[in-house]
């Protein structure tokens, strides 16, 4: 990522917050990047205005029509929490109210089937090379691959640095997470030997490099080109024509790996109330409260264990939550 050359008269502010913000510890890669667009439309419309103020801010709400709620929720955090900044600081300005938007929309989850799981694989694993791009072919199965086996979101598989994927013990870093909650979990073996293979190969285009999963100018993967091929490859399966409802997204990898785990373990007469918390730690999740969400999906996917899960949803986990 190139680095942002600030223009508004808010810039030093935006500059002096972000370095802020990633010297106690928080990636903020994402939210700087919003900040560099915020900044952009700031020097363009309100060039001589030095504050951060209701009219800025209400131009930046407004600034993409009929954006989705949860877009728009993500462009908007970071206003507020610049304001409250600003404010901290002894500066008069504009804090974005916390009712704004009025409420983050829940998507409706695909959880894939096993059938639909192998068409996918392996349609990504005859994936052709590219001239245009000779890191294609070798990204997208692994890449893919952790988003479903690890219960990676997007952000976090693609933004991996070499340094963060550990091939002698199948180690992973997360750094850039959701909530800047950092994290570590393990490959499996099968996944560590894909992953070594991947290397090797990537390591014939670019020997030396900062991204696990480098572009064809060594650089990050933004989302745009992930969500491109995903649906590249499943829009085009026989399977894809048949799914009801919500067109399965990349995220929905992340969805049926919770639910796939949670379903082996209710089959396998696991302990769930004592491996509950883990796969809420192993997912990056803050609160309980956000992998009780998975709960709902087991019981409407596998209603034959509604039962048990439903004494576990009641019961166990407001003890396992009020316990942490």
């Amino acid at each position: 990522m190139s680095e942002h050359i600030f223009k508004s008269r808010l810039g030093p502010h935006l500059e002096t917050f972000i370095a802020q913000k990633q010297s106690v510890g928080f990636p903020y890669q994402s939210s700087a990047r919003i900040l560099y667009h915020f900044d952009d439309m700031v020097f363009e419309y309100f060039p001589d205005i030095e504050s951060l103020t209701k009219e800025i801010v209400d131009k930046w709400i407004h600034y993409k029509p009929n954006e989705h709620p949860n877009g728009l929720l993500r462009r908007i955090t970071p206003i507020r929490q610049f304001g409250k900044y600003l404010h901290a600081i002894g500066h008069a300005a504009y804090i974005l109210p916390g009712n704004i938007p009025n409420k983050q929309l829940q998507y409706e989850a695909h959880i894939f089937t096993t059938k639909e799981l192998q068409a996918f694989f392996h349609a990504i694993d005859s994936c052709p090379v590219s001239p245009f791009s000779p890191t294609r072919c070798y990204v997208i199965p692994v890449l893919f691959r952790l988003l479903y086996c690890c219960g990676l979101r997007s952000s976090e598989a693609r933004l991996l640095n070499i340094t963060d994927v550990n091939l002698t013990n199948g180690q992973i870093l997360i750094r850039e997470s959701k909530g800047w909650k950092a994290r570590i979990l393990f490959m499996s073996p099968d996944l560590l030997e894909v992953c070594r293979e991947y290397n090797q190969n990537i390591e014939e285009i670019f020997p030396i490099r900062q991204a696990f999963f480098p572009n064809i100018n060594g650089e990050f993967y933004n989302k745009s080109t992930i969500d491109h091929w995903f649906h590249e490859f499943w829009d085009n399966l026989p399977e894809a024509q048949l799914v009801t409802g919500n067109s399965p997204r990349v995220h929905d990898l992340r969805h049926t790996y919770a639910v796939h785990r949670l379903n082996s373990w209710v089959r396998e007469n696991e302990n769930v109330t004592g491996l509950y918390p883990y796969l809420s730690e192993y997912m990056g999740h803050s609160h309980f409260t956000e992998t009780d969400y998975y709960l709902t999906l087991v019981e409407s996917f596998y209603p034959e264990i509604e039962e048990r899960l439903s004494s576990i949803n009641d019961d166990i986990i407001p003890e396992v939550y009020d316990e942490y």
